[in-house]
């Protein structure tokens, strides 16, 4: 990573430091010891979600905060901890309207909240949840009163040199009210650009500023009054995609005219819900894109280049995990890469079985594509309880032990005396496949062949991925043979990298350009950037 000259900042580092340990911890809080989500999982910062009116407000038909509302919805997978909407009344507004809290959207936002949101643009932020840091003081979006006017910013990601940025903002006389690094961005903003400013704020020229302190990693929507930017980190790792909001009428028709006049524009870490507000797809924000939305469009303000010219890292594991199936991202959709993963998955680990069935919801599309390319035929074996909560009943031993059986049902008559190869997307802990696989041999299964549509997890993510520590991850105790006795499988094999790599560019136009770089640190421990000394593992 790119060190950060501390300047005047570093003659007060002393008396920082020992701010530091004071402010309230957030995310897990620097790597020397990672707070952890207590889950089998993976847990995913944050998705944030941008809305502006082609009209003024009251006049516009678009309901902002409505939109935005429906909007996290369909990002709620990226965060249940927290959310926030703030919206503006137009280049005239004193302040913005805010609402945050924690917990799910439908326990924040209410219809008189809704109501309260008013402009005719706005944007917000769903964050993911930890065992620590769960106050409202780190809901986003970050609201801070400059002296040109109210900026509200909202952050998808997790800066790499997050250390020596902030040193050097509190070196500069700003304080910072948490640790988080998404506030340290809102603060950075408010610094005026090397280059100086002739009349007034150039916001433009801070953004990018602050991209060329911090190339990694973050999608940003940032909002003042009047106008929205959107922002990639240089590497694209982090997803950001823009749409238009057509009348309703025309959704279903002419959906290639890009002729169709907007009544509005989106942006969000996903398409997956756009047309659920009458929103079309549009494109990607381009990897180090600054783009501008107003009410009278968007525009590219600016494209910073990544250092070195090193190749583009866009996370791998959007396609494996992460993302809902409907997004699209680089030209293709999510469902169509994890079908495309099972079909290499079925070419590199064949095996002869009854049929092939997935740990539903996260392996059934890899299913289908090694069941397509295998000529297995696809049956359920497994029944999922969509009820399942937290309950203040403490199970017995005995119980503990059948834990999976809350989760998931096995449908005997599709199991009983057959050998079924069972497909998921991941595997990280190791703590949820050998309770499944003893439910469907307890159902009367022969036999149990695991198979994982994605390479083993090894390292850890610094990037905006809540990936346990090397230790925690299951792939470096044990490897397929020992992993596979140790849960009770008759085997178990991963899809490699190499063959990974091939299902994600298997339909892109782009795929051997430098625009085809996909990030597979957590993989194989090869980061796109330099690493800072304190993220060494």
């Amino acid at each position: 990573m790119s060190r950060l000259s501390l300047e005047d900042g570093e003659q007060r580092s002393t008396q920082n430091d020992e701010l530091l340990k004071t402010l309230p911890v957030s995310r897990g809080e620097r790597r020397g010891g990672r707070n952890i989500k207590d889950s089998t999982g993976l847990t995913h910062e944050c998705g944030v979600f941008g809305c502006i009116a082609a009209g003024d407000w009251p006049s516009t038909s678009v309901e902002v905060g409505q939109n935005i509302c429906l909007g996290l919805v369909a990002l709620q997978h990226r965060g249940q901890e927290s959310a926030g909407i703030v919206t503006s009344e137009g280049v005239c507004a004193k302040s913005f309207n805010v609402h945050k809290g924690m917990g799910m959207i439908n326990q924040i936002f209410t219809d008189d909240s809704i109501r309260k949101l008013k402009g005719n643009l706005g944007i917000g932020h769903t964050r993911y949840s930890t065992s620590a840091a769960s106050e409202e003081v780190n809901c986003q979006p970050f609201v801070v009163h400059t002296a040109h006017g109210a900026l509200a910013v909202a952050h998808n990601g997790e800066l790499v040199n997050t250390e020596s940025l902030r040193k050097m903002v509190l070196g500069r006389g700003v304080g910072l009210s948490t640790h988080s690094d998404s506030e340290l961005i809102t603060q950075a903003l408010c610094l005026n650009p090397p280059e100086g400013e002739l009349n007034g704020p150039d916001w433009p020229a801070r953004i990018k500023h602050l991209m060329q302190l911090a190339p990694l990693s973050y999608s940003l929507v940032i909002m003042q009054r009047d106008r929205i930017y959107g922002v990639r980190d240089p590497y694209g790792n982090r997803p950001l995609c823009i749409g238009k909001i057509v009348p309703v009428d025309r959704l279903g028709s002419d959906s290639d005219d890009d002729n169709v006049e907007a009544d509005g524009w989106v942006i969000s870490s996903e398409s997956g819900g756009f047309l659920s507000i009458g929103a079309r797809y549009v494109r990607e924000v381009f990897p180090g894109e600054i783009v501008e939305l107003t009410r009278e469009g968007i525009k590219t303000i600016d494209i910073v280049e990544r250092p070195d010219k090193r190749p583009q890292a866009f996370c791998i594991f959007e396609y494996v995990y992460f993302a809902r199936s409907d997004s699209i991202f680089e030209g293709q959709m999510v469902y169509s890469v994890r079908m495309q993963c099972g079909r290499v998955l079925a070419r590199e680990t064949a095996i002869e079985a009854d049929i092939v069935s997935s740990v539903p919801e996260s392996g059934t599309a890899a299913a289908l594509g090694y069941a397509e390319e295998s000529r297995i035929p696809f049956a359920e074996v497994l029944c999922k309880n969509r009820y399942v909560g937290r309950t203040f009943i403490q199970p017995s031993t005995r119980l503990r032990k059948l834990g999976v059986a809350k989760k998931f049902g096995a449908i005997s008559g599709n199991v009983k005396g057959k050998k079924i190869i069972l497909i998921d997307d991941s595997i990280v802990r190791g703590n949820t496949i050998g309770p499944i696989i003893k439910l469907l041999k307890d159902a009367g299964a022969k036999e149990v062949h695991i198979r994982i549509a994605s390479p083993p997890l090894k390292y850890p993510c610094y990037m905006g991925i809540n990936i346990p520590t090397r230790e925690e991850l299951i792939a470096n105790r044990l490897d397929a043979v020992k992993l596979a006795k140790h849960v009770g499988a008759d085997s178990l094999t991963y899809l490699s990298v190499d063959g990974l790599l091939e299902a994600v560019r298997h339909k892109m136009d782009n795929k051997d350009s430098n625009y085809a770089g996909h990030c597979t640190a957590c993989l194989t421990g090869e980061y796109p950037d330099d690493l800072p000394d304190e993220l060494s593992w």
